[in-house]
Order: structure tokens, then sequence, then C-alpha cells
């Protein structure tokens, strides 16, 4: 089956007709032959498909049957909307703000949900608290490191950085990706890198094959060095190292992961929100080894001017975050000093220094939409219309390039949005509104109207 797309303008420029067969760019040219079907761009920009390059997806999926704290800043809205949940055998928060009652724990979550078994997640995905309900399901388990324990040994419900744990041992639904994959698609994304720490063969048996779009997935030594590759239905990413500065990894058990992945032909990615976290990833770099082709910086939240020479040099790729300069910007303008504006989720200094960039939204915990991502990588304002540090924002194109890096060329995977307008319009805009088709290996995966 040929698709032939008539009358578009790959990346704004002339107007072509582009054909597609066995899910690659067959022809790019001007009155192609007819192919088996055919679509009318009306004249529309053909871009190459979106990647998300770090989001955790079954973690957004099962968003859809939380309710959602987000912007609830005092006990009273929280405790509202939690009563106001459908019914069901659990409640499932998200997004909770500690500005809302301070650091919650069981006892607090008892006096909003007393029977009902209630897990909430903060707003950084970092802390998980089952209220009693939730923790008597539990009372025949060992509890893992990450539950907290009050002085007298007792549970206080906060797990930190345990969610797998929890999702094995307590009862969940399968999230429905389906549904998920077309929204995605709606977005223009056809890639998209899931970057659990903990995937393994559990994780990818529920993703592959549940989203239409492409699958890359990092994950841990589970994973294996074998893995991936069509077959497999997903592209092995590298090895995700999780360093959390509140329990840091020593530098050495760091390193030995690090030769561990090279020994399996993987590149490695280090969750790096803060200057710590990114210190010790470069120390056990270098303890290691030092960096290879593909070894990524998660977040790059907090990157010093200082440190920039050390990334260029090693050629670690920084996959940034813009969207929290939307969705957060505005809690770091009242927490972080103005001198330090700059070492948030830094761009323009990163590119000058010639440290490749790429972008994800670490959905669910910032906003999905990459074109969300790519205004705020321009703009660098807040939800509430400051801008930080102005000095570090790119251009649209730039901005534009950190999640669409494909050619449109024959040969090519044949993963293509089509925009409506013009590419100035489409750079003066940067909404997913202009995406009218979204094709994943030469299928519709999306169209507009």
């Amino acid at each position: 089956m040929t698709l032939v797309l008539r009358a578009v303008r790959p990346w704004g420029g002339a107007l072509v007709d582009v054909a597609l067969a066995d899910g690659r760019i067959a022809a790019v040219g001007p009155r192609l032959p007819r192919g088996d079907d055919e679509i009318d761009g009306r004249g529309g920009v053909l871009l190459p498909g979106l990647h998300d390059h770090h989001l955790h997806l079954l973690a957004l999926a099962a968003r859809r049957h939380s309710v959602s704290l987000a912007g609830l800043v005092t006990a009273d809205a929280v405790h509202a909307a939690l009563a106001a949940a459908p019914p069901g055998p659990w409640l499932r928060a998200t997004d909770y703000d500690e500005r809302a009652a301070g650091l919650p724990d069981a006892a607090l979550l008892d006096r909003w949900s007393p029977d009902r078994p209630l897990r909430l997640a903060d707003r950084t995905g970092a802390l998980r608290v089952l209220n009693s309900a939730a923790l008597a399901l539990l009372v025949d388990r060992a509890l893992p490191r990450g539950a907290e324990r009050d002085a007298s040994g007792r549970a206080t419900g906060r797990f930190w950085r345990e969610d797998q744990w929890l999702a094995a041992a307590l009862p969940q639904a399968v999230p429905d990706l389906a549904v998920l994959g077309g929204e995605l698609a709606a977005l223009g994304l056809t890639a998209l890198t899931d970057a659990g720490a903990h995937n393994g063969p559990v994780e990818a048996g529920l993703l592959v094959g549940a989203l239409p779009q492409r699958l890359v997935l990092m994950g841990s030594e589970a994973l294996g060095s074998g893995a991936g590759g069509r077959g497999a239905g997903y592209t092995l990413g590298p090895l995700k190292l999780l360093i959390d500065e509140a329990a840091p990894p020593q530098p050495d058990a760091l390193a030995a992961r690090i030769s561990w992945a090279r020994h399996a032909g993987r590149a490695v990615a280090a969750h790096c929100v803060t200057e710590g976290e990114l210190a010790l990833f470069l120390a056990a770099l270098a303890i290691g080894g030092g960096a290879q082709p593909g070894d990524r910086i998660e977040h790059g939240g907090m990157i010093p001017a200082s440190f920039v020479p050390e990334i260029a040099a090693a050629g670690l790729t920084v996959v940034t975050n813009p969207a929290f300069l939307h969705d957060r910007g505005d809690r770091y303008r009242a927490t972080i000093a103005a001198e330090q504006h700059a070492e948030l989720y830094p761009a323009a200094s990163l590119a000058r220094a010639g440290i490749a960039l790429r972008a994800g939204s670490d959905a669910p915990y910032a906003g999905v939409d990459p074109w969300l991502g790519m205004r705020s990588a321009r703009d660098r304002r807040t939800a509430d219309g400051h801008v930080l540090a102005p000095d570090e924002r790119l251009s649209a194109s730039a901005a534009l390039a950190l999640y669409c890096a494909g050619t449109i060329a024959p040969g090519a995977p044949a993963d293509l949005i089509v925009c409506a307008g013009t590419m100035v319009e489409v750079f003066a805009d940067l909404t997913a509104e202009r995406v009218q088709r979204t094709l994943i290996g030469g299928e519709v995966a999306f169209s507009r109207g």
C-alpha cells in the first residue's frame, strides 16, 4: 500500500507530494504518481513527528483514575476534592502540594478518608502516602527500605520512591494505554521514551503494543542487554540511574552500574535535578572510565555555569524539561534566588557550549503537551507571566528541535505531522491546535475533523 500526501510543505518550504510505503518515506517531489490512498495536505507544513524523550507512561495512564490535587493549597480544598471523588474500592490522589497541610502522613489522610483506602502521591512523584485503611492491606508484608517509620517503629504511611514496590503490593487496575496513545498522537507525538528507573520485563509487557507510538524503554539491569529492537516491539534505551540527593548512592556503587552498562552495550541516563545529583553523576562517570556516546543527564534542573565545560567535554546529552518553568516557575521565583534562575533548566548556554539538547515532559509530573514545552523553552515564562532568566531562552526553531529532530527524505521513517498554516505561523503559535494529522509508520494515528 502506498499513501501519498498531496500538497504539503516540508519544513514550510516548497509545495510537494510525499509518498509513503512500508512504513517509510518512498519519494518526495511535485506531482508524484497516484497512490493506493491519498491525503490532501492543503498546503500545510510537514514536519517529522515529535518525540517526548522523557516521560512515565504507566503513571500517566494511571492518573486518569486519580483525583488531581494540583493547585490546591489548603487542607479544606484537598478534603473537598477527595470527598467528591467517585465511589470505588480505592481512592487515589496525585499532585499533592505540601502548602495545603504540610508533609502528609497516615494520620492526616485518615482525617480525609477514614475508611476507604487512600493512596496519595505528592507533586514531585517521590513520595507516596497511605492512610491506615491502605496500610492494613500490607499487614503481612515486610515493608521496604523507603517505608518511613516513627521513633517507636510504626509505619508513618510515607513511602519514599517506592512506587514500584507499592504497585506490586497493592491492587491496581491495568491502565488504558490505548486511549492515552490516541491523545498523545493528537499532540503530534510519534515516539516516546519511558524513563522509568525500574522498568523491566513486566513493564515492557504492559507497554509494548499498547500505544501507536514508537517506544524507547529506559530501565534497570532487568531489561538486560539483548532486549529491544523490532522483534521486541521497543528500542532498548539507557540504563537509568536514579540519583536521589536525600539518600544518595556511593560514587563507587554508581560507577559499578555504569561499568555493567558498558559491558551490556548500553548508555546510561542519570536523574539529575539538583546540583548535588549532577556532581555525583559526573564523579561516578569519572570513576567508571568516562562518558560514552548516548549518555544522558535527565532533567538538568540545576546546572551551574561552572559545570557546563565539563558536560560539554564529556559529550553528554542533556534531556531537559522546560515545561517545569511554566508549571513550577512561580514556586521557583519564591524559593530560589534570582541570581540562580539562569541555572534552572538552562538551554541557550548549553547550546552555545555545543551540548546536545533534547526535551521531555516528565509527565505526569509536568504537562505532557510538547508544544507547552516548546513555548516554555522559547519564552521561559511562568504560569503567572514572569520570565525566568531571559538569556536562557531558545529560538522557536531551536525549541521545536528539542522534540523534532527527524528528516523528511526518502528512506526516513514515515513518522510525520501535518500542521495548518505557514512555518512562520507554526513558530509563532507553537500549539497542538495546528496539528491536523499525525502519521506513525505511514499510518494515520490522528486526524482533525
